[in-house]
């Protein structure tokens, strides 16, 4: 077998339609649902994120002399900063100001898909040393395609830390941002994680709970073969709804969904609302080895507190039950420290190829880490556990 020293080869690949399944699967392993072909494939395949839409695959497999695959990464050259969610729209604003040009740029990202996880993945049994070898050559890889390409930069979003800082020995840029996360500390029951919170936080998310259970409704946790068409018909009519009120339009195709759920049901948790049989609304998540992970939520009706229900308990419920460590809700919403998510970093890298605009950002960015950390840590002080003595 090939130790990761060979020569080796750096392939673009301009869709997972040229990518071998199993091959890239082996890089992945079984933690991150969003770095799998199945995701990723689909994704493409549904329409959703591709040249059309401004998605350009320009995806990076390393291989050694006998095409075994050692590294990869998902990459994309984009004509706008849609569906990303780490925000750039000021950097570009600024420097198309000044005369240049900030589009096309390179993104190393799953798309509409704001979750940490790896991004430049190595195959595992390779040694610490060889795999940071790896990292490093498609990080320059992708360098040296935006050069060629006249890319404005390249950026590398919800990496690792530990990647992160690899980068920024390398020269990108560090930005740092914030989400929310509830963690399972060993939990044997929702009541059991209540009985951790201030008296009034308590009685708070019981009363709301409360509120959604007189309503009579009828929510369940479906997975794999338990989801049929009809539940994603459904639940595209409510992801819709929401996508035209807050964004103005959808980034997912219908066919997304069936696609998913063809090639990747086992990592699909839809919790499902009814009432008399009707359906009412839906929260998507994808679960990995040991996190759930919310993704898209939506509604046909207003019941007060369903989407706290949907989204917060009801994963909550789902990760004690089958013994995940922690649940990661997705983007923005500080409203959810009150429900036991508490603030946690996110990490993304960024290499500018103008002097000027690159020494702008690093000052930005200086400042904007110093804010991000004071905030994190004033809302943790919001925290809705007890004080320990």
């Amino acid at each position: 077998m090939p130790d990761g020293r060979e020569a080796i080869s750096v392939r673009i690949a301009q869709s997972f339609g040229e990518i071998d399944a199993e091959a890239w699967d082996a890089c992945v392993g079984n933690a991150d649902p969003f770095v799998r072909h199945a995701f990723l494939s689909a994704l493409e395949d549904s329409g959703s994120a591709t040249a059309e839409t401004g998605w350009v695959g320009h995806h990076l497999v390393i291989e050694d002399g006998d095409g075994h695959h050692l590294a990869q990464a998902p990459l994309y050259l984009k004509t706008h900063s849609y569906g990303e969610y780490v925000f750039d729209w000021g950097w570009a604003d600024a420097y198309e100001r000044a005369g240049g040009e900030y589009f096309p740029k390179l993104l190393c990202a799953v798309p509409f898909t704001p979750a940490a996880g790896p991004r430049l993945m190595t195959r595992p049994g390779l040694g610490d040393e060889q795999a940071r070898e790896l990292r490093a050559a498609l990080a320059a890889a992708m360098v040296q395609i935006a050069d060629q390409m006249k890319a404005s930069s390249v950026h590398v979003n919800f990496l690792p830390e530990a990647d992160w800082r690899q980068l920024g020995d390398m020269g990108y840029l560090q930005r740092q941002g914030q989400q929310f996360h509830w963690l399972n500390d060993g939990y044997e029951s929702f009541d059991d994680f209540l009985a951790t919170l201030a008296s009034r936080k308590r009685k708070n998310i019981r009363k709301e709970r409360a509120r959604v259970a007189e309503a009579g409704l009828d929510i369940r946790a479906l997975t794999g073969a338990e989801i049929t068409e009809a539940h994603w018909d459904a639940f595209y009519r409510f992801y819709r709804d929401t996508s035209d009120r807050k964004w103005g339009s959808a980034y997912l195709t219908r066919e997304f969904f069936s696609l998913l759920s063809e090639r990747a049901g086992d990592a699909v948790v839809l919790i499902y609302a009814e009432m008399d049989g009707l359906p009412i609304a839906g929260a998507l998540n994808l679960v990995g080895a040991d996190v759930l992970y919310g993704r898209n939520w939506g509604c046909d009706a207003n019941f007060k507190f369903l989407h706290f229900e949907a989204c917060y308990y009801q994963a909550i419920d789902y990760a004690i039950a089958h013994d995940l460590k922690r649940v990661e809700a997705g983007a923005q919403g500080p409203h959810k420290i009150q429900r036991g998510y508490l603030p946690a970093p996110t990490y993304s890298a960024h290499w500018i190829a103008h002097p000027g605009l690159r020494d702008a950002i690093d000052r930005f960015l200086a400042d904007e880490r110093l804010g991000i950390e004071h905030e994190m840590k004033v809302l943790s002080e919001h925290s809705p556990f007890r004080k320990s003595d």
